[in-house]
């Protein structure tokens, strides 16, 4: 990378901490950065994760996971955990998406996460969420994983072990393709549905899954 390179990512670093920086001048000297994956997903876990940057040794790449390809994200989220203060993730299951809904059990793995930071933090970036039941203040943003370093980390750490966990479903229920589309309603998951019906890591109250239930059921009888 060229100096001019470098100096550019450094800018690109800066800006994406100018959030962090603002809460640090107001007193809230440990700020987190929390963000989910998988809620649009018809099967496995959503995932979130908190970190707590070190702002003297910012990462360079750290962008919004979607922007980053399966490479950058494994790379980037082994530098996150060892520059960062603090991290965690939590997943929470498909039966408990199922009895509660999908955003409710988001907001629960992000609190989750949240209190598993140690230290604990002084406030909260949050990728578009409200959150409400935290003991400090929770701050969130539309896009926030593009604005704030905090959650654009976050993003990365959820999406590298989202993947991971799709990948070993892949291995238990080789028929849907998870290692692929993660769980999304890709074409190919969706004829997977048809054929086989649903399996026990699928979102059963998910519109998209129980069409295919339904008729699965049906030829069974």
């Amino acid at each position: 990378m060229t100096l001019a390179h470098l100096g550019a990512e450094a800018y690109r670093l800066r800006l994406m901490g100018r959030i962090e920086r603002r809460l640090g001048d107001a007193g809230y000297a440990l700020v987190a950065g929390v963000d989910e994956v998988g809620r649009g997903s018809l099967a496995g876990p959503v995932v979130a994760a908190a970190v707590i940057p070190d702002s003297r040794k910012l990462v360079p790449g750290v962008d919004d996971s979607k922007r980053l390809s399966a490479s950058q994200r494994e790379e980037l989220a082994g530098w996150i955990c060892s520059a960062s203060i603090a991290t965690s993730v939590v997943p929470i299951p498909p039966e408990v998406i199922d009895r509660l809904n999908i955003l409710e059990s988001t907001r629960r793995a992000m609190i989750a996460a949240i209190e598993q930071l140690r230290p604990a933090p002084d406030a909260v970036l949050v990728d578009a969420v409200a959150l409400r039941g935290t003991s400090m203040p929770c701050f969130s943003f539309v896009r926030g994983d593009s604005l704030s370093y905090a959650i654009a980390c976050a993003s990365i750490l959820a999406k590298v072990e989202r993947d991971r966990m799709m990948r070993d479903l892949d291995r238990d229920y080789p028929h849907y393709g998870f290692a692929a589309h993660k769980g999304y309603g890709a074409p190919e998951h969706l004829e997977a549905l048809r054929t086989f019906g649903p399996c026990p890591v699928h979102r059963l109250t998910f519109r998209s899954v129980l069409p295919q239930k339904s008729a699965s059921l049906s030829r069974s009888c």
